[in-house]
């Protein structure tokens, strides 16, 4: 059995006019919503072996902060670069390619991609991802090159409003 995690990065702040879309960085909301949503992650005992992100400013500070909720150590962080311009089979070519031993493994990447992704793996529907919305899916593999809906089962969906006031 393997778990993918599937995560969109926290709100992202476009006050800098100067920087280029890959160097924003996170809003104030992102840098909340970010560590809640790694909380609820904590509080489903989430155990992660793999950890990867977007080299995208906003994508590794969301890796960053959810990896200190869920006691995942920040130097054990992995950063892809194909994550940012990946379309769908481009992050599922980076998935399948994922070490075997890992069971559980968390993707931090963008809209649109991440939520045609989930779409595309999940065997239930998957609403637009908002900014630092988790997707669960499980999958009855012993390798995650053989990852696939055929195999797939939707787990949960999760966004920060469901955890605020």
């Amino acid at each position: 059995m393997k778990t993918l995690y599937l995560m969109r990065h926290a709100k992202s702040s476009w006050s800098f006019d100067d920087l280029s879309d890959h160097d924003r960085p996170l809003n104030d909301r992102g840098r909340d919503d970010a560590p809640t949503m790694g909380r609820a992650l904590a509080g489903r005992q989430i155990q992660l072996d793999l950890l990867i992100s977007s080299t995208a400013v906003r994508a590794l500070s969301t890796a960053a902060l959810v990896a200190k909720e869920v006691q995942y150590p920040h130097e054990k962080i992995q950063v892809e670069e194909l994550i940012y311009r990946a379309d769908p089979l481009g992050l599922l070519a980076i998935v399948r390619a994922f070490p075997d031993e890992a069971e559980s493994a968390l993707l931090v990447g963008h809209n649109n991609t991440i939520t045609d992704f989930a779409n595309l793996l999940s065997p239930s529907p998957i609403p637009e991802m908002p900014t630092a919305a988790v997707v669960c899916l499980k999958f009855s593999i012993d390798r995650w090159q053989d990852l696939d809906r055929t195999n797939a089962e939707y787990y949960f969906f999760d966004a920060p409003k469901n955890h605020k006031g």
